[in-house]
């Protein structure tokens, strides 16, 4: 029998094993650019792992994985935000065209 324990452990671990993923998303990134890359994966496994992680350290009720994980959550989102943002087009540029 499966147990309510049981489920917050495994899924502990998934968002631990999700978050852990994106440090192997982004240095295979780097070594297939021979240079330093963040590619958008890292931020979205880094979300995503972050959240489960939080859900996880709400139900363990521990008040500094929480602070963490959810200050975490905000930078994630942020980075999103800014890869996503409309690009600003030059006015000079766009005139001549």
């Amino acid at each position: 029998m499966i147990t309510t324990e049981t489920i917050w452990i495994v899924t502990g671990f998934l968002g631990q094993g999700l978050f852990f993923g994106r440090w192997i998303v982004q240095w295979l990134a780097s070594e297939r650019s021979a240079s330093s890359k963040v590619p958008v994966s890292f931020w979205y496994l880094s979300l995503v792992g972050g959240l489960i992680t939080l859900a996880y350290a709400i139900y363990r009720k521990d008040p500094v994985f929480i602070a963490g994980q959810s200050i975490g959550a905000v930078v994630y989102v942020r980075n999103l935000m800014l890869i996503y943002r409309p690009k600003h087009t030059d006015p000079a540029k766009s005139d001549q065209g």
